[in-house]
């Protein structure tokens, strides 16, 4: 073989040595979008089944085991009333806050974690990712309990529940394949709108459910302790950190580009529209609880659906138990993955689903170890679960506003955003949202330092 001959194959074998796994599947799913765009419009549902994912994903997996359970106390405590349209305003918050995840991901194909690492520093990458796997790790650890309290209501005895659910989280990452992992996930996001049918079930007024829309009423004892709470509790079920890492993250992972953001778009507000019509439905579904007097102050996610027994019978029960479970399973799935891409964002490690075991194992081992370390707790006798749930949401309203500022921030950045940088609207959106979460924040310290300002 000649010296040439010699040269050309080591050339070869470069390049092809610089295309990765990760790469290489990427490229085969940009290929079929790339195909259904240059269809035409006739094929845009398809585009759209291409490119929906992150967007759905990310709302449905805030529709949490918590916030699921906040939402019954909701309708337990309050009944169909001011919380109604105040979920759909919690969303739309939501919305505003995660379009700029799209739009910054698309245009700058970096996850969150790693351009706060770019742009701020080394000190606020690392603050960023170990401020984002603490909570993330209270949370997995709500999510395995409404695994749990869901599964439980049908007899599976909890160390059954909690592996099962482990090794099925596990067992889809190690798929390693984004479409594959995504697909799977969403096929099971879709039982979160089990709870619509309980609601129905419930046989609600329409009525009083278009008045509570037109007036934000009424609200039976006024402004008081509890109210504040579910306030700050449903807040943080719709507006929390690990949504801003795992969407901009899942964006990067699917590869969406700037020519994408329409159908993101779409992706997203459809999101926020199926999970605020689950949390809406829960509401709904617990509202008997109040008009008969109930008192569930104290209930988890097992003991709402034997509660609705008498009232809805044993099918809306286990739809309602049902959900509860799928709320956890969907969660824990999303919430492990955005602690994996931050932690390879900021460590410059392998962080894709795309790639190969051997080439990211330190990724799917922090899937792996914070969903195994969070089953494992849940399972410890006397362990205090009822106040890890009871107190998550309303960490991740305070832990927020520093979260989007940094957002903002950045897509305010026009060196890495060009074109695609945040507007006025934009802009003013997002404040306000800040603005909100920072006033809710006070409310809620000052009401809890001083109790008797409730009383004036």
């Amino acid at each position: 073989m000649s010296t040439s001959e010699l040269d050309k194959g080591a050339q070869e074998q470069a390049i092809s040595g610089g295309i990765t796994t990760e790469d290489r599947r990427r490229a085969r799913d940009r290929w079929n979008v790339r195909n259904a765009r240059a269809k035409g419009r006739g094929r845009s549902l398809n585009l759209l089944w291409l490119l929906i994912g992150p967007g759905i994903l990310v709302m449905l997996g805030e529709n949490d085991g918590p916030s699921m359970i906040s939402y019954a106390q909701t309708g337990a405590t309050y009944g169909v009333g001011f919380f109604i349209p105040f979920i759909l305003f919690t969303f739309a918050m939501a919305f505003v806050v995660q379009e700029m995840t799209v739009r910054l991901g698309a245009a700058t194909k970096r996850g969150h974690a790693e351009l706060i690492y770019e742009r701020f520093g080394r000190f606020w990458g690392f603050f960023s990712l170990a401020d984002l796997v603490f909570l993330n790790f209270l949370t997995l650890v709500t999510e395995f309990i409404a695994v749990r309290a869901g599964l439980g209501f049908f007899g599976v005895p909890p160390a059954l529940a909690v592996l099962g659910a482990f090794m099925l989280i596990v067992g889809v990452t190690m798929s390693q394949r984004y479409w594959t992992w995504e697909r799977i996930t969403l096929g099971l996001a879709v039982f979160n709108l089990v709870f619509v049918p309980v609601a129905i079930m419930a046989h609600p007024v329409g009525t009083q459910v278009v008045s509570a829309f037109l007036t934000f009423g009424p609200l039976p004892g006024g402004v008081n302790a509890a109210f504040v709470l579910l306030v700050m509790s449903n807040i943080g079920a719709t507006v929390t950190p690990w949504m801003l890492f795992f969407q901009q993250s899942a964006v990067v992972d699917k590869g969406l580009t700037t020519a994408d953001l329409r159908q993101g778009r779409i992706d997203t507000a459809l999101g926020a529209v199926f999970a605020a019509t689950a949390a809406i439905a829960t509401i709904l579904a617990t509202a008997p609880l109040f008009s008969h007097h109930i008192q569930a102050s104290s209930f988890q996610g097992a003991e709402f659906a034997q509660a609705l027994i008498p009232f809805l019978g044993k099918t809306a029960a286990s739809l309602f138990a049902l959900g509860i479970f799928e709320a956890g399973i969907v969660a824990a799935a999303t919430i492990s993955l955005s602690s994996a891409y931050a932690f390879g964002e900021v460590t410059g490690r392998s962080h894709s689903l795309n790639s190969g075991l051997r080439d990211a194992w330190p990724f799917y081992a922090v899937v792996a170890a914070a969903a195994g370390i969070a089953a494992v707790l849940v399972l410890i006798p006397h362990a205090p679960l009822v106040f890890i749930v009871l107190i998550v949401n309303v960490i991740a309203v305070l832990a927020m506003p520093p979260a989007i500022v940094f957002l903002i921030l950045l897509v305010n950045d026009r060196e890495i955003m060009g074109e695609y940088a945040n507007g006025r609207w934009s802009n003013f959106l997002g404040i306000g949202v800040t603005v909100i979460l920072v006033l809710a924040g006070l409310i809620y310290g000052i009401t809890t330092i001083f109790p008797h300002l409730l009383k004036l």
